[in-house]
């Protein structure tokens, strides 16, 4: 055959797609840390089924991954539409077109073995699939992958998945003997046998790409002398907690939570850690603020239907002021809804979801970096102001890989031992500040510190109390400690200039595709910033001031809102995004929203429509930047 055409780019999106169970995920696992350990930035998002046994051969069978690899090693999101899929299956390669996620001209790279298939409803729906694809402009690689793994192996399920690893390596001109260095790793635990197998397979595939595929890639790295980590965002909370100096952790399964407890049950004990199992969420929840209130430094992690199990031990965590940390790691809801999805739906609930007044803390991290570094600091604000801190991570951070620069271990503060000298005479357990609403914390067992702990409304020395005076002095305190935090904290920083026509306010995981959108809109001439909100309560100081810049605000938000073009949609009765709703409460401005629930991450280019399409419509509407500007006085 003639020599390979090389193309040099910046960046490309990939896709792998198989059956649930045919390996297509690990695959991808594969290949990502291939392109991190050459440098890569990357961003990855796991195509995950909701249902644990999907049929096969189904749209809704499709398992994989979402790999957005670029030259650049800063890597935010998983981008717009992919360039290239990889698909086992022409079903699984339709779930990615009706997901709206492949571009018209993407390379189409399928196992042949379904054209000449023994069952005839899957010949024909391979080639009425492909002809699908070719008439929307993609280009289609019809790859012997069944065929060829079968050289290799007696069973092709349980090897093609390394072939096709091995494809994308020649694909994308990756050096083939650092794919199986890598492929090694993933399998270390494994016989050497089933090791050696997956590196043969995997060298078989890159062989076949080598000397078939007429058009290959390459996205070189951008050199750097700083040493970098790729993980994702469950493996990065896990490390995060031990950094931190968590010393137990207690949860029960839940998607997509669960493996960060598989993470920390590998390496906890190492650190003195200790992770509990527990029979259900409320036990686990039960068992952390236990242990906290015995002087441990505990948390737990769960997802939204964990939450809403978690509200009782909430409130009592609140009206005892013991330090406990929660990680949500936000799905699509509501009820059991969809497990393996990202939303962001659970703002609302981790503010409001305990009974009665029940003020806590409540941070929110924008990337995977974040998960990392976001426990030191809600451990340390859970410890000193006696309360409780809530973690909302979600679905595209907890599955995603990031590339991001190796955190200095050295520098990890070591948690003081625990003080249990005997306290001053006549220490109470709730001896409130009256500017701050702080107490000094009593350990059980402490040296004259005894004094008692009831979830009823209660004294400075804790005993219980049904006096209008102690009730209101009691809230009064739980709440000033969430003023006296707010005091102490910075005003975010605006992404892009601070002033201008509009303002995207984001949190979490949207912040990447935001901001990205942002750089888009401003090369085409959009007077346009973003801000992202990390802590969502307390909200950080300096909002109005941040608003009074921009003629229009709106959140960005995986939740639902109502469109105004809905029947029956009015002023009164729209329902908005959760942190508009919120903003809109603290500001009393107008705030609107861009709030869907896809069930996958935002793209940039969605982000950037709905700027064309706000700045191109109702130009007479009254700024938010004039309203705030004649409240304050200004003119």
């Amino acid at each position: 055959m003639n020599r390979p055409r090389i193309v040099s780019l910046p960046e490309h999106i990939v896709e792998i797609v198989s059956d649930a169970g045919e390996g297509a995920q690990k695959a991808a696992v594969a290949f990502a840390r291939l392109c991190a350990k050459t440098g890569n930035g990357l961003w990855t998002v796991e195509i995950i089924p909701s249902e644990i046994r999907p049929p096969p051969h189904t749209i809704g069978s499709a398992s994989g991954n979402r790999i957005r690899l670029a030259e650049r090693s800063q890597v935010t999101n998983a981008g717009d539409l992919a360039d290239v899929v990889l698909a086992f299956n022409e079903m699984a390669l339709l779930s990615r077109l009706e997901a709206g996620s492949l571009a018209d001209d993407v390379l189409v790279l399928i196992d042949d073995q379904w054209a000449t298939h023994d069952v005839e409803e899957y010949r024909l729906s391979y080639r009425e699939v492909l002809d699908k694809f070719r008439t929307r402009g993609a280009t289609i690689i019809e790859i012997p992958l069944q065929e060829e793994t079968l050289r290799h192996v007696e069973d092709a399920e349980q090897g093609k998945n390394m072939f096709a690893v091995g494809l994308l390596c020649a694909l994308y001109s990756k050096n083939v003997n650092l794919l199986k260095n890598v492929i090694r790793g993933i399998f270390e635990k494994k016989t050497r046998e089933v090791i050696e197998t997956a590196v043969k397979l995997a060298g078989a595939g890159y062989e076949y790409g080598i000397a078939h595929l007429e058009e290959r890639f390459e996205i070189q790295a951008v050199p750097t002398d700083v040493s970098k980590v790729a993980m994702n965002g469950n493996t990065a909370l896990a490390l995060g907690a031990v950094s931190a100096g968590f010393e137990m952790c207690s949860m029960y399964p839940i998607t997509p939570a669960t493996s960060a407890s598989h993470e920390l049950s590998d390496i906890f004990e190492d650190f003195g850690g200790f992770v509990h199992q527990a029979e259900d969420e409320i036990a686990a929840i039960g068992v952390a603020l236990g242990a906290s209130y015995a002087g441990k430094t505990a948390l737990t992690i769960t997802s939204g239907p964990g939450m809403a199990l978690k509200a009782e031990f909430q409130g009592l965590a609140v009206m005892t002021e013991t330090p406990l940390v929660i990680v949500d790691v936000q799905r699509g809801g509501p009820s059991t809804g969809l497990p393996t999805k990202i939303e962001q739906a659970d703002l609302l609930h981790a503010l409001y979801g305990a009974p009665g007044d029940a003020p806590k803390v409540v941070m929110a991290p924008s990337t995977i970096e974040e998960c990392y570094y976001i426990l030191s600091v809600a451990r340390k604000i859970a410890e000193e102001f006696r309360m409780l801190v809530i973690v909302l991570s979600d679905a595209n951070l907890a599955t995603g890989q990031q590339l991001f620069d190796r955190p200095d271990v050295c520098e990890t503060q070591e948690r003081p031992p625990l003080d249990l000298s005997a306290v001053s005479p006549g220490a109470l357990p709730y001896d409130w500040d009256p500017t701050t609403g702080l107490s000094q914390r009593l350990i059980p067992g402490q040296p004259g510190g005894m004094g008692v702990t009831t979830s009823l409304n209660h004294d400075l020395n804790g005993k219980a109390c049904y006096d209008s005076e102690s009730n209101q002095r009691g809230h009064t305190m739980r709440s000033r400690k969430l003023a006296a935090l707010q005091r102490s904290l910075h005003p975010p920083s605006v992404y892009g200039e601070p002033e201008g026509d509009l303002l995207l306010v984001g949190w979490g995981s949207t912040r990447g595709a935001i901001e990205e959108a942002v750089d888009r809109a401003r090369e085409e001439g959009y007077a346009v910033s973003s801000l992202n909100i990390q802590f969502l309560s307390p909200l950080p100081p300096g909002l109005h001031e941040i608003f009074a810049g921009f003629e229009r605000i709106i959140t960005v938000e995986l939740n639902y809102s109502d469109d105004w073009e809905d029947p029956l949609i009015t002023k009164e009765n729209r329902r908005y995004g959760q942190l508009a709703w919120i903003l809109r409460a603290a500001t009393l401005l107008d705030i609107d929203c861009y709030a869907k629930v896809p069930g996958r991450p935002y793209m940039p280019v969605e982000i950037f429509d709905e700027v064309q399409r706000i700045l191109g419509d109702q130009p007479g509407v009254e700024s938010l930047g004039e309203t705030l500007r004649a409240l304050k006085g200004v003119s």
